[in-house]
């Protein structure tokens, strides 16, 4: 039988915002496709189950405090959330040895980023928009531990390269998501919560609910208007889909293979060339339980090139998974390496810290997403140094009948599940009143 490509909205990528936006949607009564370009559902959501059988997220995982649209989710999914473990700080890590909380450097680390946080609140010089976060650390913390500490905590809390990353887009970015102390700390901050079942478990009742199933497999090469105000996808295989609104939920960067006809306006242009997805590894060792809560905990700050930030992300009970995160322009390095190689590199800094038993993990899970051939990065697409265009939020007004979604958009916690949330919502309620306006408009017509 001939499958139906006619529906009253197509929704680019099956990511959080796609499914929030096509659940919306769907609830008033508007029929839905979703084209999703890979062969999974969820987008920068990616989990995998562990040979202990407990479940895992290799991208996005935590739930942030405060960040209510996604805890409805799980709970409406109901998924099992419970706090990342934390003893407060992390131990800051280097050449085998902690370094003290009190160490000159981490006090000029600690000054450099309250001088950010009051910047951001109160007055961010235009100036430093040219002025790259490599650089400025450079210029203005003279201590080598203090260099590496600033580059692991903009990195791991951006994603973003710091030689191509300004001050000004970083310190724009900060109130968006409740503040410094919120984005870097654990309980009570942007790593506050996690789901037992893994993240999944939302995005796979949110493609399950809708009543057509989600077209993975698809990705779309070109998106055209016409003069009769109806949208027509086509994807790599030629396949045509016809809607009336049609929702992008894809990051400016990775819009370059889609062509658009009639073509996009400059500004758009222009957000996706000065515009580049975020660099980050990320790596889960499951172990048969959390030894490492007997000593020092398992939340490090490790400043050994490539630097890393670790976090116990074990749920009650156990087993015990530590989660690596490389983020940023270091995270490159260990693309070449093999996974074991990379294993080792990584859990062989801790042994100094937790003993012998962190080098034989049960399993190994790992990702690197600047290397998704469809998500192209994460957890966040950035602005390049010397412009403004795709500073958080980046645009989303509608260009006719396209309309634009995903976390770079959301006026929320952008880079954030909830901001993927956020932003299908409001996709969806752009279109559910441009198509009610529009049938309002003919009914008019006709009287």
């Amino acid at each position: 039988m001939a499958r139906d490509n006619r529906a009253q909205v197509i929704v680019i990528g099956a990511g959080l915002s796609g499914l929030t936006a096509a659940s919306e949607l769907n609830c008033q009564g508007i029929d839905v496709i979703v084209l999703e370009a890979s062969s999974n559902v969820g987008g920068r959501v990616n989990s995998a189950t562990t040979k202990l059988g407990s479940h895992l997220d290799l991208g996005g995982q935590w739930i942030g405090h405060g960040h209510h649209r996604i805890t409805a989710l799980v709970d409406k999914a109901r998924g099992t959330t419970y706090q990342t473990f934390s003893r407060g700080l992390p131990t800051i890590v280097r050449e085998g040895r902690t370094v003290s909380l009190f160490h000159p450097s981490v006090l000029l680390a600690t000054i450099c980023l309250t001088f950010l946080e009051l910047a951001s609140r109160m007055y961010v010089p235009r100036g430093w928009i040219t002025l790259s976060v490599d650089k400025a650390i450079e210029t203005f913390a003279p201590l080598e531990i203090a260099r590496q500490l600033l580059r692991l905590l903009v990195a791991v809390s951006s994603t973003a390269d710091l030689s191509i990353y300004s001050v000004y887009s970083f310190a724009k970015s900060i109130p968006l998501s409740g503040g410094l102390l919120t984005m870097l700390r654990t309980q009570g901050g942007a790593q506050d919560r996690l789901v037992v079942e893994s993240m999944a478990i939302v995005t796979s009742r949110l493609a399950s609910e809708l009543p057509r199933k989600v077209l993975t497999d698809m990705p779309v090469t070109s998106v055209s208007q016409n003069y009769r105000n109806e949208v027509t996808v086509r994807t790599a295989s030629g396949e045509l889909f016809h809607a009336r609104k049609v929702i992008i939920t894809v990051p400016p960067p990775m819009l370059k293979s889609i062509t658009f006809d009639p073509p996009m306006p400059p500004e758009r242009i222009a957000l996706q060339e000065n515009t580049r997805m975020g660099v980050v590894y990320k790596a889960i060792a499951a172990f048969e339980q959390p030894f490492w809560r007997e000593g020092l905990g398992g939340e490090f700050l490790v400043l050994d090139d490539p630097a890393c930030g670790v976090f116990d992300s074990s749920s009650p009970g156990g087993p015990g998974h530590l989660c690596f995160l490389v983020a940023g322009a270091p995270a490159r390095q260990l693309d070449t390496l093999d996974s074991n190689v990379r294993r080792e590199m990584l859990l062989s800094r801790l042994a100094p810290l937790l003993g012998h038993r962190v080098l034989q993990p049960v399993d190994w899970h790992e990702k690197a997403w600047h290397l998704d051939e469809f998500c192209g990065g994460g957890y966040v697409a950035y602005p390049i140094v010397g412009t403004r265009d795709g500073m958080l939020p980046m645009p989303h007004k509608p260009i006719k009948n396209l309309h634009w979604a995903g976390t770079e958009t959301a006026q929320e916690h952008p880079g954030y599940l909830e901001g993927a949330i956020q932003s299908g919502e409001r996709a969806a309620y752009e279109v559910t009143c441009a198509l009610r306006g529009a049938h309002a408009d003919n009914q008019e017509e006709n009287i």
